[in-house]
């Protein structure tokens, strides 16, 4: 028998081992403050100081965190928002909609309407050190404190339990999270929360490239080509995140996920032998001005696709060139947060941000169209082809409110030979899913959805007499150009990522209409006033993001 043993032979001399981390982080210059001492102390065992961390610390910070997120913004992204508006180059529609968002970060800064009416997946990772000591039930902990944000806030629960392979139901909770936990450091508990939105996260995605590509033409052309598949369905200005390489497809997406929330800003700007992962700045400044030249901008033309990019260089396998994309959007939510011996503490966000509008609000996004939604839709579709894409409108009147689970259920009537209900027939639907209204409101949080997961029933409810006027966020498959040329259909973009604006100011009055027992997808009826929006698709075959070809 010549088999391998399975100790080989320890005499054989080998180099000691020199361990490079992955990711050597540089000094963390997270501002934070100070929330609680409650349930942090610090215990001799063995005659090492260990810090003991109570059940209800990790709880409580889990909720503040999640709490803050959904309201308050960082101070950085704010100032790019800021930023967009005294830049010349910037669009009339790049500033339109910088101003909406800033006007929507005032609104949500009031703690009661989110700034998103999609609040998130709630994501959280921690990194314990070995001297810190806790009951071991961290993941449970940690969730229960988003649940309870969710609960006690004005928050979405968007989180949706299989009962079999295609029967699901919402939770009512918002959970499960996603939690994981690593063993880091020694005396302290660090984390990052994150609440993911449905539409960005919908923008990760995964290549799994050959190493051919590694030259600098090859790779930017292929990354060129890849960025604008992002469309603008996600809320953009975004925060791109790009990384090449990786020891696995799994660990090149989670680098996405943490590189897009600038948690690995610190990393060094070179590579080494050893393997660590890196930031190309030369090249995260390449593909920035490479966005801006797009014309995509901040959703409807201009220069403001994208606030930054963050570029990560990684180690892979010989074989392998995993190339993964992703952002996070105007719902810019993630926040650190620590347990020392000092105390609980969170990164401060920014509670003010009413300092960084303008001190006199400017004229942007060009001429306004009235729509009175209260009229017949012939007379409706008669007013809106009138104008060209690109007009901005602004309509006030009656929408009915519908996304995919009552999409789905409509279509099953239709194919059961059942007519649409008049309702869908009489008014504009508006593709979104509201987060809880607050006492005394009329609306909570309620901005558009995702408008391409609804594109593949366009053409058979247009052919029904339904959805000839539609209003979601992003771009559009050719098919909903062509059901809407071939039915005198319109689809008109409403600002992605400014719900706390439209429910403040636009959304008067809010009612289910028609399956209650699907929560916030829900079909709900609407009464709006000076409700904005973009003609994107008309009658006539025009569809605005095909010339940014993004259609």
């Amino acid at each position: 028998m010549n088999a391998p043993t399975a100790f080989p032979d320890q005499s054989q001399p080998v180099p000691p081992y020199k361990h490079t981390p992955l990711f050597p982080l540089g000094k963390d210059e997270t501002p934070y403050k100070k929330i609680s001492s409650e349930g942090v102390r610090v215990e001799k065992v063995l005659g090492k100081d260990m810090l003991v961390v109570s059940r209800e610390a990790m709880r409580a910070l889990s909720e503040a965190a999640f709490g803050e997120i959904n309201h308050y913004l960082r101070p950085g992204h704010l100032k790019q928002l800021r930023a967009i508006l005294e830049d010349g180059e910037a669009s009339p529609n790049d500033k339109f909609v910088a101003l909406d968002f800033l006007k929507n970060a005032n609104i949500a800064a009031g703690g009661v309407l989110p700034m998103c009416q999609d609040t998130g997946t709630a994501i959280i990772m921690g990194k314990k050190g070995c001297n810190v000591i806790t009951d071991g039930e961290d993941e449970a902990a940690l969730s229960e404190g988003a649940r309870d944000a969710y609960l006690r806030r004005n928050l979405r629960y968007s989180q949706v339990a299989p009962l079999s392979m295609y029967e699901e139901k919402n939770t009512a909770n918002n959970m499960p999270a996603q939690c994981e936990i690593y063993a880091e450091g020694d005396d302290a508990y660090k984390f990052m929360f994150m609440a993911k939105g449905g539409g960005s996260a919908n923008k990760s995605f995964l290549f799994q490239a050959t190493p051919s590509v590694l030259t600098k033409d090859r790779l930017l052309a292929f990354l060129k080509e890849k960025v604008l598949t992002l469309g603008t369905a996600a809320c953009p200005p975004y925060h791109l995140a790009i990384v090449i390489g990786g020891t696995s497809a799994e660990l090149c997406m989670k680098t996405v996920k943490l590189a897009s929330a600038r948690y690995l800003d610190a990393l060094p700007t070179h590579g080494s032998p050893d393997g660590n992962a890196f930031r190309d700045v030369e090249m995260e400044q390449e593909i920035h001005k490479m966005t801006q030249s797009l014309g995509v901008g901040a959703q409807f033309g201009g220069k403001y696709f994208c606030h930054d990019v963050r570029v990560i260089r990684m180690p892979r396998h010989g074989a392998s060139l995993p190339i993964g994309l992703g952002v996070s959007c105007s719902a810019d939510r993630q926040v650190l947060g620590k347990i020392t011996r000092d105390g609980i503490y969170l990164e401060e966000l920014e509670h003010n941000p009413a300092q960084y509008l303008p001190r006199v609000e400017q004229t942007l996004g060009g001429e306004v169209v009235k729509i009175d939604l209260n009229q017949p839709m012939k007379d409706i579709l008669a007013t809106f082809s009138k104008h060209p894409i690109k007009t901005r409108v602004s309509m006030t009147g009656t929408m009915i409110v519908a996304r995919d689970s009552a999409h789905a259920k409509l279509r099953a009537r239709l194919e059961k030979g059942e007519p649409l209900p008049d309702y869908f027939k009489n008014h504009p639907v508006y593709y979104a899913g509201p987060a809880k209204t607050p006492e005394g409101y009329a609306s909570g949080a309620f901005g558009p959805t995702t408008a391409g997961r609804m594109d593949s029933f366009v053409d058979q409810f247009q052919a029904a007499g339904g959805s000839m006027v539609m209003v979601a966020k992003g771009n559009r498959a050719p098919a909903v150009r062509e059901a809407c040329k071939k039915y005198g259909g319109f689809y008109l973009g409403s600002i992605g990522g400014a719900a706390a604006n439209l429910a403040e100011h636009c959304i008067k009055k809010v009612e289910v209409l028609e399956y209650p027992e699907l929560g916030m997808e829900a079909i709900w009826r609407i009464e709006v006033v000076d409700f904005p929006a973009f003609i994107i698709i008309d009658d006539k075959g025009n569809d605005f993001f095909k010339e940014l070809n993004l259609g």
